[in-house]
């Protein structure tokens, strides 16, 4: 089978290859899965860069998600059930960017025939996280302020028409000018630009004062920094990723007085801590939403495996205004 491999972590510009590798076999509780299609996601680009909190035993395929069919299954009634099914595949360890994959058969999710490839591609890490932080680790309540950074991303738009959905408002910040109309189009409630001075600032001038009790972040350093000290007395944020890759600085004086939070999430942790039960009801939460729209993924380009140095180039570029996919067979 041909699979995209890195031996070496760097740019994924140059270290990524599309090479002839064995065809994995599944073990006990795993499924073999054909894969369709996956997505280009910051976090791929930064497990191959060597930046993620997952490190791979190289040699290395990426690919932390995307869509297939599940065609043999190593034993167990689950991957029994599951054999022959269109999947959403979600897989931490042996990477989607091949003609094949495994993975274990908990972490493939059938996807009904209404919801079209390129959407079941993407299912879990934009639509779930949009979903785990707003709704259950932040449960920002009708009405409330919900401040964002990154919003022009896919997840960031998502959280957009989350908010619309669920009577929250968002304030949202971008640092490109130009992206601004977009999400005055998508229904932002407030889009600020960080051009036009610190974070906190700006929101505290929007709140009389008092900043946001609710907050995500997914960029840290100076960004991230300015987000924590945009909370208000009693406010929670949420730091659910590293594009800067610069650590944040806290003022421990500042989270003391007033009692505010800070946290970080992992979609992969907050995953694992649920009950089946309760996993199973996200799941059909975000399929329903995905189906009214609000969890859409915008595509701003779809390649082939054999055009790997431009698609991780296209999916690298600030403002592309949606995901890139790759189409691994139909």
């Amino acid at each position: 089978m041909n699979a995209i491999v890195f031996d070496k972590h760097g740019s994924p510009e140059q270290v990524l290859a599309l090479r002839e590798v064995p065809k994995p076999v599944p073990a006990r509780g795993q499924v073999l899965v054909r894969m369709l299609a996956s997505p280009i996601n910051p976090s791929d680009l930064l497990y191959i860069e060597g930046q993620y909190t997952v490190r791979p035993t190289l040699p290395a395929t990426p690919g932390f998600e995307g869509v297939g069919v599940v065609e043999a299954s190593g034993g167990g009634l689950l991957g029994w059930l599951r054999k022959g099914k269109r999947v959403a595949v979600l897989n931490d360890r042996v990477g989607n960017w091949g003609d094949y994959t495994i993975t274990t058969a908990r972490q493939v999710i059938p996807v009904p025939a209404d919801i079209p490839d390129d959407q079941a591609a993407t299912f879990f890490i934009n639509p779930m996280t949009a979903v785990a932080i707003t709704r259950h680790v932040l449960a920002v309540p009708r009405g409330e302020w919900l401040l964002q950074t990154a919003a022009g991303s896919a997840l960031g738009r998502m959280v957009i028409r989350l908010g619309k959905a669920h009577g929250f408002r968002t304030m949202n910040f971008v640092r490109r000018k130009e992206q601004m109309a977009e999400l005055w189009a998508h229904g932002a409630d407030a889009v600020l630009c960080e051009a036009d001075g610190p974070i906190a600032e700006q929101v505290r001038a929007r709140t009389n004062g008092a900043g946001v009790k609710f907050a995500m972040d997914p960029v840290g350093g100076e960004t991230g920094s300015q987000v924590v000290q945009s909370l208000a007395d009693g406010g929670h944020a949420v730091l659910y990723g590293l594009l800067s890759g610069e650590p944040i600085h806290l003022d421990p004086r500042f989270l003391i007085t007033g009692s505010k939070k800070v946290e970080g999430f992992w979609l992969g942790n907050w995953a694992k801590k649920q009950r089946i039960v309760s996993m199973l009801g996200h799941i059909r939460q975000v399929r329903r939403l995905m189906r009214e729209g609000v969890l859409k993924t915008e595509i701003a380009a779809t390649y082939p495996l054999t055009e790997i140095a431009a698609a991780v180039r296209h999916a690298a570029q600030p403002g592309k205004n949606g995901k890139v996919l790759l189409r691994i067979s139909t």
